[in-house]
């Protein structure tokens, strides 16, 4: 539950995790797997980016001073599997895109909806963050791979108690990634601005022309807030920092699943279309 700051991110989200534990109490539970993220090396929004954490991000990387909720959750998760003997892992992912309808955070979901209403408004596909993003490496997790890696952690006696970070397994800039995605649209991209142009902002009064684009296509949901979450995406492209995950504990516990990350958008806006979810 996303609150408006991050004390109150830790009080609201803690309270669930305890009820969640505390309700499962006694029921022979044996293995919890929960899944944070990125933040764990970045810190919490109100924050981010002051721990200053040295990329690749790894699992032993140290907290980053000040409250996060996903310390919190880590925290209650460790102190009730020492009192009910049950196994755990942590797995964190970096921009989990897949098929979903009404998920606050799913880029690619996001950025589908995007390409399609500037191809119906003819208006150019214009990156929204910022140069470091543009420009640096970065990686991404597709929701089958944390999937696979959350069962395969769960049913591995050798790879319980242990975090691990979970993305696709290759580093991509957005730059290319970006005029890839527009020629899949078949759009005309721009140059990318020299400060950032925000989603939330350009799609403040998006809405009627959403519900227009869902009529004229037959679409299954004509409301664009059930489908876009311009904020989450502004924040993870318009970070001033380069943010790459490294996985080799994973692999080296015995987890090498692998996807590559334009083929994961690709599969996805493709899946999109023939659910008409875009046109």
């Amino acid at each position: 539950m996303r609150r408006e700051n991050e004390k109150a991110n830790v009080e609201t989200n803690g309270a669930m995790m305890h009820n969640l534990l505390d309700a499962l109490q006694g029921a022979s539970l044996a293995h919890v797997s929960l899944v944070t993220g990125t933040k764990q090396y970045l810190g919490a929004f109100e924050n981010y980016g002051s721990g200053k954490t040295e990329t690749p991000f790894r699992e032993s990387a140290p907290r980053v001073l000040g409250e996060n909720f996903y310390y919190t959750l880590e925290d209650i998760m460790f102190a009730t599997a020492e009192r009910d003997c049950f196994s755990w892992n942590v797995h964190r992912p970096h921009t989990v895109i897949g098929y979903a309808r009404g998920n606050a955070m799913n880029m690619g979901v996001t950025l589908a909806v995007y390409a399609s209403i500037c191809k119906a408004t003819g208006q150019p596909f214009t990156f929204p963050g910022s140069q470091v993003q543009w420009n640096a490496l970065t990686d991404l997790t597709d929701s089958l791979v944390l999937a696979r890696q959350m069962e395969w952690a769960a049913t591995t006696p050798g790879a319980h108690n242990e975090a691990f970070n979970t993305v696709n397994g290759d580093v991509f800039r957005w730059r290319r990634l970006w005029h890839e995605t527009g020629e899949f649209f078949e759009l005309k991209v721009a140059d990318c601005p020299e400060t950032p142009q925000p989603l939330e902002t350009q799609m403040a009064d998006i809405a009627p022309t959403w519900a227009k684009i869902a009529e004229q296509n037959e679409l299954v949901e004509a409301d664009v807030t059930q489908l876009a979450s311009w904020w989450h995406t502004d924040a993870d492209l318009g970070r001033e920092l380069e943010c790459v995950n490294d996985v080799t504990k994973s692999r080296d516990f015995g987890f090498d699943h692998f996807r590559e990350t334009r083929a994961a958008f690709f599969d996805l806006f493709a899946r999109l279309r023939a659910e008409r979810i875009i046109p």
